[in-house]
Formats: C-alpha cells, sequence, structure tokens
C-alpha cells in the first residue's frame, strides 16, 4: 500500500512514507510542538518528491490524532484535512498512545503496553494495550488522564512512553517510545482492514483534557505540592 504518516502530538514532528510493496520507506523527523505547523507540508512534499508520488496516489493519508499537545493535535488535522480534501484520498485516525505502544513493541518486543505520554500541569495521558500472535492489538484500558502516581499498571507490563521520570508506578520494564509515524504505518494496515478509514472531514483530534492552562489558585497550589514534596524528602531543605 502506498501510505503518508505523521504525528505532531509531542515534542518530535514524524513523517513516513510507504511508497509502495518492497520499497523503502521514507522518513523525516523535526521538532514538533509549535514549530510543526510550519515544517509539516513541505516536509511532506519533500518525501513525496523524493518517492516520486502525488497525493492522489496514496491510498490512504494516517496520522496521530491524540492525546497529545492541542497545538500539535490541530496541526495533525488541519494538514490531513487539506491533504485529503485537495487529493480526495480517506483518512486514517489513529490513537497516539497505542502508537507507542507499538514503537515500544518494535523496539522490544513487548506484547503488554501501558502507554504514558506528558500532558503537562504535572499530569499524564495513559492507556494499556496488548498485542496478540496475529499482531492486532487490544485496548485493555481506554486513553485515561491522571497524576503519574494513579497509573495502573499491572504487573509485569512494560511501560512506555516520553515520562521516564515521572513517579508512574508498576515493576515491569520501562521503555523511552513515541507516536512515531514509522509505528503508525505499521498499524495502518490492520486499522485499514477493519474500515477504519474516512472522510476528510473525519480528521478530528482526540481530546480528553478539556483545558489547557491553570488558574492562578491551581498553579499556587501545585508550586505548594511541589514545595512539601521537596520538603518532606529526607536531606532535602
Amino acid at each position: 500500500m502506498k501510505l503518508l504518516a505523521f504525528d505532531t502530538s509531542t515534542e518530535l514532528l514524524s513523517i513516513a512514507l510507504q511508497p509502495g510493496a518492497g520499497q523503502p520507506v521514507l522518513a523525516h523527523a523535526g521538532a514538533g510542538g509549535a514549530q510543526a505547523s510550519a515544517s509539516l507540508i513541505p516536509a511532506i512534499e519533500r518525501l513525496l518528491a523524493q518517492a516520486g508520488l502525488a497525493l492522489r496516489e496514496l491510498d490512504a493519508i494516517t496520522f496521530g490524532r491524540g492525546p497529545g499537545s492541542f497545538t500539535g493535535l490541530r496541526t495533525a488535522c488541519a494538514v490531513a484535512q487539506g491533504l485529503a480534501f485537495g487529493a480526495g484520498r480517506p483518512v486514517l485516525p489513529i490513537d497516539t498512545l497505542l502508537a507507542v505502544a507499538e514503537d515500544a513493541h518494535g523496539r522490544t518486543g513487548a506484547t503488554e503496553v501501558v502507554a504514558v505520554l506528558d500532558a503537562r500541569m504535572g499530569e499524564v495521558y495513559w492507556a494499556a494495550y496488548r498485542r496478540h500472535a496475529s499482531g492486532a492489538w487490544t485496548t485493555e484500558t481506554a486513553p485515561r488522564l491522571c497524576r503519574p502516581e494513579a497509573v495502573e499498571a499491572p504487573s509485569g507490563w512494560t511501560i512506555a512512553g516520553n515520562v521516564p521520570a515521572m513517579p508512574v508506578p508498576g515493576d515491569g520494564p520501562r521503555v523511552d517510545a513515541l507516536p512515531t509515524a514509522a509505528a503508525l504505518l505499521r498499524l495502518a494496515p490492520a486499522e485499514l482492514a477493519l474500515h477504519h478509514a474516512g472522510r476528510a472531514q473525519d480528521a478530528l483530534p482526540l481530546y480528553i483534557r478539556d483545558k489547557v492552562a491553570q488558574t492562578t489558585e491551581e498553579r499556587a497550589a501545585e508550586r505548594a505540592r511541589k514545595e512539601m514534596d521537596r520538603g518532606s524528602r529526607p536531606g532535602v531543605v
């Protein structure tokens, strides 16, 4: 299949192009977040030109729909919609946390994964996935938002994501992983087989948090909590 995949939900901009069967995947990585809005389309155009492909020749455009950075998700959805409208191609939104689980599997072979992404404001997005022998994933715990210490990781499950320093509980191995475009490409065929592709207007973000900033009172409470945490550690003054 000829597939374009991209993710802008984290600090990494990740793009991958599968030009067709037997051809190598072309990839690009850069700065995500607010910078992705300016660099995403030019980078996609360069990859398509390198492969000698036009947008209309793609079988689908897949992207990480969230959860993640509000700005990043809006960028990904807007670009997916625009490209799909212009070329008449279907879109395939995929959960970013599922892509984290797939990235962890690609790195370590893990098949039981608690995927965790930094949500800022002292919180994380997380979900739990199990990979079967067929290569398909099932969702054991749907995406949630909570403080790191409230993540519910089953014993022995791999904890994967971009928050290695946060106090996420669990006794399983820990893996640095991100929702890379390469992971999205690997997930896409199974998702397409389940008829999950949609029209351009279906390129919508998955938001879990309904606010992007703390109030003055919440920021003060967060500072006080951190001061109390530091003061409760032995030897910390």
